[in-house]
């Protein structure tokens, strides 16, 4: 290296900002803090590792300068791995209403087996008297249903009403000479 070129190299660091400093400094006693902490050929980094240099990564500009442990590409992939796990995390599926208890349901089964006439509205209303706040969808989405049909048959209503219907006829037919039977 030339004189010239070692003199700018050393006029660098005056123009730098202190906390880029700062971070050097951090990345670099990190790198020995690896080094020494891993005794074999190969070094162990650990999860806090990884994440120190995906944060340097993201936060500063010059962190592939420093880094002398691993390869920058490797650290873009931490970087990356680490943002696909945030992002998973993020959306969870989390949505729709929030469980009902297993009580509160057992109690809406309860009360509907035990009042049959009683829909939902009577229900919720009961229930909010109980001061056990669940919207009426949820108690009719709980409620027993109660086998039965939503009106007679044609069958029982002819037994029901068998002594009132009254046969006549309605319909006429004239003859040929226009005579009524």
């Amino acid at each position: 290296m030339s004189v010239v070129a070692s003199l700018l190299y050393s006029l660098r660091f005056l123009v730098r900002s202190r906390a880029v400093l700062h971070l050097e400094i951090v990345a670099l006693r990190h790198q020995l803090v690896v080094t020494s902490r891993s005794r074999r050929p190969r070094l162990r980094l650990t999860a806090l590792d990884r994440a120190l240099w995906a944060w340097l990564a993201h936060r500063w500009r010059g962190w592939r300068s420093a880094l002398h442990v691993v390869q920058p590409t490797t650290v873009l992939a931490w970087h990356r791995r680490g943002f696909r796990l945030f992002w998973t995390w993020k959306s969870r599926h989390r949505i729709g209403r929030p469980a009902v208890s297993l009580d509160v349901r057992t109690l809406i089964r309860e009360m509907s087996t035990a009042n049959p006439l009683w829909g939902a509205p009577r229900l919720h209303g009961e229930l909010l008297k109980l001061g056990i706040s669940v919207s009426e969808s949820t108690v009719a989405k709980y409620m027993r249903r109660h086998p039965r049909p939503p009106s007679q048959t044609w069958r029982t209503f002819l037994t029901n009403h068998a002594s009132q219907i009254m046969a006549a006829d309605l319909f006429v037919v004239p003859t040929v000479t226009f005579r009524l039977p």
